[in-house]
C-alpha cells in the first residue's frame, strides 16, 4: 500500500522565458509537476520542459493563447490529462509596450488588455471550476500600478484590473481553501524589460530602488514559491510588491 501523497501540479502561463521560466524552474525544484504554457515560443517551452524532465521532474509544454477562452479550456484539459488535477495556477503571461496614452493605438490597447487582463480573467474563470480545493493562485501584476509612470497608462490599467480580480476572487472562493494572491514586480532584468530601453534608462531604473539594482527573475520566482506553498497558508487576497523598496 502506497500512502505517499500525489505530486502537486502547477500551471505557469507565459512560462517559456523570463520571469515565467524562472517560476517554472523554481516550482519544479519545489517538487511540483509543472505545465509550461506558451503562445508562440514552442522551441523555448519544449527545451525548458526537457530540462525539467532531465532533472528528474515531470513537465509538459502546452500551447494556448490565454486571451481565447476555448484555448484556455483546452489547456486545462491537456494539463489534467498529462499531469493531473491542477493545484497551483500562476498567471505570468503578459505584454508591455510603453506609449503615451494620447498616442496609443486601438490595436495596442486591445493587445494589452487581451493578454494581461482578459487572459487572467479566462484562466481564473476556468480555475474556479477546475482547481483543486486547497490550491493556490498567483497572479503577476506590476509595481508600475503604484508608480503611475508616464507612458505606462494602458499597461498599468490592465494590471490594476488584475489586482482587483485577485482581491475579489479570493473572497468568491470562500469554502474551497483556495488562496488568491498577486506579486507585483518592480523592474526585473528580462528581455521584456530591456526591449527598447537605452543603457542610460536601464541604469536609471536600476538606481531607483534603495537596493540599487534591477530585480532578477529568481527574486520573483522565490516569492511565487512562497505564495504557492504552505508557509503562506494565512496569506490571501494580497498584493505583494517585490521591487527593492521603490514603492
Amino acid at each position: 500500500m502506497n500512502d505517499q501523497a500525489p505530486q502537486r501540479v502547477a500551471l505557469v502561463t507565459g512560462g517559456s522565458r523570463g520571469i515565467g521560466a524562472a517560476i517554472a524552474r523554481r516550482l519544479a525544484g519545489d517538487g511540483f509537476a509543472v505545465a509550461i504554457n506558451y503562445a508562440a515560443s514552442a522551441a523555448e517551452a519544449d527545451a525548458l520542459a526537457d530540462e525539467l524532465r532531465q532533472a528528474g521532474g515531470r513537465a509538459l509544454a502546452v500551447r494556448a493563447d490565454v486571451s481565447k477562452p476555448a484555448q484556455v479550456r483546452a489547456m486545462f484539459e491537456a494539463v489534467e490529462a498529462g499531469l493531473g488535477r491542477i493545484d497551483v495556477l500562476v498567471n505570468s503571461a503578459g505584454v508591455l509596450q510603453v506609449q503615451p496614452l494620447a498616442d496609443t493605438s486601438d490595436e495596442l490597447y486591445d493587445q494589452t488588455f487581451d493578454i494581461n487582463t482578459r487572459g487572467t480573467f479566462n484562466t481564473l474563470r476556468e480555475a474556479g471550476a477546475r482547481l483543486a480545493d486547497g490550491g493556490s493562485i498567483v497572479n503577476v501584476s506590476s509595481t508600475t500600478v503604484a508608480l503611475n509612470l508616464p507612458g505606462y497608462s494602458v499597461y498599468i490599467a490592465s494590471k490594476a484590473a488584475v489586482e482587483s480580480f485577485t482581491q475579489v476572487f479570493a473572497k468568491e472562493l470562500r469554502g474551497r481553501r483556495i488562496r488568491v494572491n498577486a506579486v507585483a514586480p518592480g523592474p526585473v532584468a528580462t528581455a521584456l524589460f530591456f526591449k527598447g530601453k537605452s543603457p542610460e534608462l536601464i541604469e536609471h531604473y536600476a538606481k531607483m530602488p534603495p537596493l540599487e539594482r534591477l530585480g532578477e527573475p529568481e527574486d520573483i520566482a522565490g516569492i511565487v514559491s512562497f505564495l504557492a506553498g504552505p508557509d503562506s497558508g494565512w496569506v490571501n487576497g494580497q498584493i505583494l510588491r517585490a521591487n527593492g523598496g521603490v514603492a
